[in-house]
C-alpha cells in the first residue's frame, strides 16, 4: 500500500489566465459598458413604470403627471423662454455662493491644518456653527443683506464653506509625517512645503469634499428660493405646487436634478484633471 501511494503522481493545479488578464483593455471596456447600461436602465425602467401607472390609472395623474406630460410641459416652457430665467437665477446664485464658500473654506482649512494654535482657537467655534441648520441662518442673512441676491448667495457660501473647510483641514492633517520630514530634510521653504508636499497630498480629499459641497449647494439654494425669492427653480416648484400645477412642479424638480448632476460631475471632472495621480473614482462619494 505504501508503495502504491509513493508511486501515485502528484496532482498539479493549473491556473489559466482569464479574459481580464489576457486583454485588460477589452475587459475594462466591457465592464464600463455594463456599468453604463445599468446606470441608464434603472432610471429608464422607473420612468417607464411611472408612465404605465399613469396611463393605466394606477396613480392619479392630476397629482403625479405622466413623464410624457412633464417632458411636454418642460419643452413648451423652454421653447417659449419661460424656463430659462429661473434656471439662470438659480445657477447664478449657486455659482457665486459656491465660489465664495470654496475659496474661504480652502484658505481657512489650510491655515488650521498647518498651524495648531489657529486650529485650537477657531475649531470649537466653527464646530458649534457647523451643526446649526444652514436654513436657520437665512433670517440672519436677510437682516444683514436685505431682500435680493445677497441672502441667497450668502446661504450657499456658508453651506459650502463648512464642507470644504472640514475636508481641507482633515486632508492637511492626514498628510504623513514622513512627507513633511522629507521636505524639511531638503530644506524646503514654507511655500515649497505647501506647493510640493501639502498640496499634492491633500488635494484629492479636498476635491472630494468640494464635490459633496456642489450637490449640497443645489439643495440649499432650492430650499432658500422657496422661502425668500421671487424667481429661481425653488420658487417655481413651490409656486406651481400652490397653484396645483403639478406638471410645472415636476418640470422644476427635473431641472434641479439635472443641474445638481451636471454641477457635481463638472467638479469631479475638474478633480480628475487637477489630480491625475489619484484613483479615478476619487470623489465619488454620494450626497
Amino acid at each position: 500500500m505504501s508503495a502504491l501511494l509513493t508511486d501515485r503522481p502528484e496532482s498539479v493545479l493549473v491556473r489559466r489566465p482569464g479574459p481580464a488578464e489576457l486583454d485588460p483593455a477589452r475587459a475594462h471596456r466591457r465592464r464600463r459598458t455594463v456599468e453604463l447600461s445599468l446606470a441608464l436602465a434603472v432610471p429608464l425602467a422607473l420612468v417607464l413604470l411611472w408612465q404605465l401607472a399613469a396611463a393605466r390609472g394606477w396613480i392619479d395623474d392630476r397629482v403625479y403627471p405622466a413623464p410624457s406630460t412633464i417632458a411636454a410641459d418642460g419643452w413648451d416652457r423652454a421653447v417659449a423662454g419661460e424656463l430659462w430665467p429661473d434656471v439662470r437665477a438659480t445657477l447664478g446664485r449657486v455659482l457665486s455662493g459656491y465660489a465664495i464658500g470654496t475659496a474661504a473654506g480652502y484658505a481657512l482649512g489650510l491655515l488650521m491644518g498647518s498651524l495648531p494654535l489657529v486650529r485650537a482657537a477657531l475649531e470649537p467655534l466653527l464646530d458649534a456653527l457647523y451643526v446649526v441648520p444652514k436654513l436657520a441662518l437665512l433670517p440672519v442673512f436677510l437682516n444683514m443683506f436685505g431682500l435680493g441676491e445677497g441672502p441667497q448667495v450668502a446661504l450657499v457660501a456658508a453651506t459650502v464653506f463648512f464642507f470644504v473647510w472640514i475636508s481641507t483641514m482633515s486632508a492637511v492633517l492626514a498628510v504623513p509625517a514622513g512627507h513633511r520630514d522629507a521636505g524639511r530634510v531638503f530644506g524646503a521653504s514654507p511655500w515649497q512645503m505647501f506647493r510640493h508636499v501639502l498640496l499634492p497630498a491633500s488635494l484629492p480629499e479636498v476635491l472630494a469634499g468640494a464635490r459633496i459641497a456642489a450637490g449640497v449647494a443645489v439643495l440649499v439654494i432650492v430650499a432658500s428660493e422657496q422661502i425668500a425669492a421671487t424667481d429661481g427653480l425653488g420658487h417655481l416648484i413651490f409656486d406651481s405646487r400652490a397653484l396645483f400645477e403639478n406638471d410645472v412642479m415636476f418640470t422644476g424638480i427635473v431641472c434641479v436634478a439635472l443641474l445638481g448632476v451636471v454641477f457635481s460631475e463638472l467638479v469631479r471632472l475638474l478633480g480628475r484633471l487637477l489630480t491625475p495621480w489619484s484613483p479615478r473614482d476619487s470623489g465619488r462619494t454620494r450626497t
